[in-house]
């Protein structure tokens, strides 16, 4: 246990904009000590799904304008459930014991930082999404 918690701490990117103060909220501290720093590591990873996601669904994504893909984006993570899990799952899935534990106790309010900052991330690399890049990597 000790090697696995050791090495998932180990790869994480550090985020020096993530302050964690005296008067930080528990759910803020876990945000920045803990999510922030996975899904940054993941982020590779999740454009990669996000890819696929558009191509599963008929490459709509492409013929949309920017505003319709920023929604795209919102409502593939909140509505499409099976999407959803699947981040989720690449997130919890580099979470230590602890933090596990820590998040099962008020996992609702963390799912839903966790999928704000996966969305925000997917919207800041959209360009990544044009028609070119998607095929040229499917």
């Amino acid at each position: 246990m000790t090697t696995r918690f050791n090495n998932l701490l180990s790869i994480r990117p550090e985020i020096l904009s993530a302050k964690i103060h005296q008067g930080t909220s528990a759910d803020e501290a876990f945000q920045n000590k803990t999510l922030r720093p996975i899904i940054k590591l993941q982020h590779d990873l999740l454009i990669a799904v996000f890819k696929n996601y558009i191509v599963k669904h008929k490459n709509v994504f492409s013929e949309l304008s920017l505003e319709k893909r920023i929604n795209y984006i919102s409502n593939a993570i909140q509505k499409d459930i099976k999407f959803r899990n699947a981040l989720k799952g690449m997130i919890i899935g580099q979470f230590t014991v602890e933090e596990y534990e820590l998040y099962i106790q008020n996992s609702s309010a963390l799912n839903k930082r966790m999928m704000n900052i996966v969305k925000e991330r997917l919207i800041q690399s959209i360009q990544i999404f044009t028609p070119t890049e998607i095929l040229q990597e499917v």
